[in-house]
């Protein structure tokens, strides 16, 4: 069985041209089977890279709280969408691929405005879900979200001009 659907066009001189044949001519393309397939399954993942990926997370059982792996990168977080059980309590580990510091605080829509406004930007997780990622670090904060029909909740960070820039993400509660 081959990979190549068609033989590459024209002989080959078993030399290569001579000093008066001009410059020798590109190499004819190859042919694999399946390319399309490929190519359809990369651009599908780049699309749902660049729509960014969503999560979803039931409650805990018994093993210990549900981990959530995020990404800083270029100032944004990977994922900015993720959907978590009811009452789950949730491990987020957070790895800064970026060069510059981040932190990574979760909470209600007071949290967020308090830390907009200046609160201290060194966070140690003595308080879950609000931490410091310096650059290239992982660290890591638990949060425990509320029941059914509880409103979503944000994570983002605070650092100057970070939030506005567009690093934050919702976490529904379904």
């Amino acid at each position: 069985m081959t990979l190549l659907d068609a033989p590459a066009a024209g002989p080959t001189p078993a030399a290569g041209p001579g000093p008066d044949d001009g410059p020798a001519p590109p190499p004819a393309p190859l042919r694999r089977r399946g390319g399309r397939r490929v190519v359809v399954a990369a651009a599908a993942a780049g699309a749902m890279l660049a729509g960014g990926l969503v999560w979803i997370v039931a409650p805990g059982t018994g093993g210990g709280p549900a981990t959530i792996r995020i990404t800083a990168h270029h100032s944004r977080f990977e994922p900015d969408r993720i959907s978590v059980g009811p009452n789950s309590t949730v491990r987020f580990v957070v790895h800064n691929a970026d060069p510059i510091d981040h932190e990574f605080i979760i909470g209600p829509p007071e949290v967020h405005d308090l830390h907009e406004r200046g609160t201290p930007h060194v966070h140690t997780g003595a308080v879950p879900g609000e931490i410091t990622v310096p650059a290239g670090a992982t660290v890591e904060t638990t949060w425990t979200f509320g029941p059914a029909g509880s409103p979503a909740v944000a994570y983002g960070c605070h650092l100057a001009g970070h939030w506005a820039y567009g690093m934050h993400g919702l976490a529904t509660i379904g």
